[in-house]
């Protein structure tokens, strides 16, 4: 029988010619990476269980990047950096990603500048940006959203602190073999939609539990024409519909964006190109034809909550928001700022980018040779420094946080349950960066078709 991507990953990693669905293996974990939210809790576990004396199993494997809670006057978000610091001092790790400017000047402003620093923002960015995202490897991340790096055919999964403490001491974990889903997209992505609107659609298909423990496989010519940022964005969501893993296909393009950025060691490294089997299984398939698929939504308070944008255009609106390691790369903030050039926005509308990569692309990236800084400047928005900031709450002098009971929002983030970006009575609707920003021109969700024709 033939075996999916995934399962060829991972038997290579388990050291065996073949694996099936449902099998539980040891396998050889190539990179985990931590952040400050769950590094601390990583630390603790590892060095309770391993001893304080003990060494991580390869310092070059281990990456760190604070991004979550970076940009406040919150103590204990403070500490954790310490914490972080101190245990990547004592193991001599390379790949630590530092906001030392918060070592620097003690508690900066929201809109300290990090650029002549090391730190790099969200770490589901940096990863790629960085070059630790490489085809055919198993990358373990303390972060639900670490799956965003199967678009690089890779088996990117997140783990909690206790598992994770055991990789740091031994390079390896006990997995389950999941079966794989595959979603066939045929067809060109229209100018008025995005790969956030295709995960929308599965989403809301199949619901927050419909792929639990399983890998979702983006499939067909569709996704073959998707540039590297947005199959990063259709994986990144695999997790809200309760996925092990995504997983694209690796390509030419793959190639080139890897070969670009690779770190390790400083060299171009082995990379090994899976493909799926012609008689792998799938436990499940369904297809989509992009010339027929409408922009979504997702609506309070869930992201399987799925309508067209159409179905709630003209809901009143108090903030909107393109942002976060799924809406907060260069190519969401083109989207969005050809929509807004020349235009003012009627509701308080939040920028920020992903990654400090990002952040100084809005200086070099243009539309209609009007930098993307400018453009965001001039419709009015509020562009805060790269990091997680309001996607996940956050202390309440977190940019762009929601504080009152009565806020409604659109964003190109991936949560809306009660409480994710602030009050937990607030509203969040889900939506492409596109979508937000054409809700952002008028005060109220609007679809993306009704503005589109000023570039098309």
């Amino acid at each position: 029988m033939g075996m999916t991507i995934t399962e060829k990953i991972l038997a290579a990693h388990a050291g065996r010619d073949s694996v099936q669905p449902g099998e539980n293996i040891w396998v050889d974990v190539d990179i985990l990476m931590t952040h400050d939210v769950c590094g601390p809790g990583t630390i603790g576990i590892f060095e309770r269980e391993f001893g304080k004396d003990a060494k991580v199993f390869d310092p070059d494997r281990v990456v760190i990047i604070p991004d979550h809670y970076i940009f406040t006057a919150n103590e204990q978000a403070h500490r954790n950096i310490d914490i972080l610091r101190a245990f990547v001092k004592k193991h001599g790790l390379k790949y630590y990603y530092d906001p030392d400017f918060l070592k620097a000047e003690g508690m900066p402003s929201p809109y300290a500048d990090p650029k002549r620093t090391s730190y790099k923002g969200v770490c589901h960015i940096a990863l790629p940006e960085e070059g630790h995202t490489r085809p055919g490897e198993i990358l373990l991340g303390t972060d639900s959203h670490t799956c965003t790096a199967g678009a690089f055919g890779q088996f990117a999964t997140g783990i909690g602190n206790t598992d994770a403490g055991f990789v740091l001491g031994t390079g390896k974990t006990w997995l389950k073999v999941p079966p794989t889903m595959r979603f066939i997209f045929e067809g060109e992505l229209p100018p008025y939609m995005m790969a956030k609107d295709m995960i929308l659609a599965i989403i809301g298909d199949i619901g927050v539990d419909g792929a639990t423990y399983r890998a979702m496989h983006f499939d067909g010519d569709g996704v073959a024409r998707l540039t590297m940022e947005d199959r990063m964005t259709l994986c990144n969501m695999v997790i809200e519909a309760g996925g092990k893993n995504g997983l694209v296909t690796p390509d030419e393009l793959t190639r080139e964006y890897v070969l670009e950025r690779v770190t390790r060691a400083g060299t171009p490294q082995a990379m090994t190109f899976h493909d799926n089997d012609p008689d792998a299984q799938f436990i499940f398939e369904k297809a989509y034809n992009l010339d027929t698929l409408e922009p979504m939504v997702a609506k309070p308070h869930s992201p399987d909550n799925k309508a067209t944008v159409s179905e709630v255009k003209g809901t009143k609106l108090t903030r909107a928001y393109i942002g976060s390691c799924t809406g907060g790369k260069i190519s969401d903030f083109v989207a969005a700022a050809r929509l807004l050039k020349g235009t003012e926005v009627r509701i308080p509308t939040f920028v920020v980018p992903a990654s400090t990569e990002v952040d100084a692309a809005l200086d070099t990236e243009q539309v209609d040779g009007t930098p993307l800084r400018k453009v965001f400047q001039d419709a009015g928005t509020i562009i805060g420094p790269a990091s997680c900031a309001a996607c996940l709450g956050g202390p309440a002098d977190t940019l762009g946080r929601l504080n009152k009971a009565d806020e409604v929002c659109i964003s190109a983030t991936n949560r809306n349950f009660p409480g994710r970006m602030g009050h937990k009575q607030a509203q969040v609707y889900l939506a492409s960066p596109l979508t937000v920003a054409a809700s952002a021109i008028r005060g109220v969700i609007t679809d993306p078709r009704e503005l589109i024709g000023s570039f098309v």
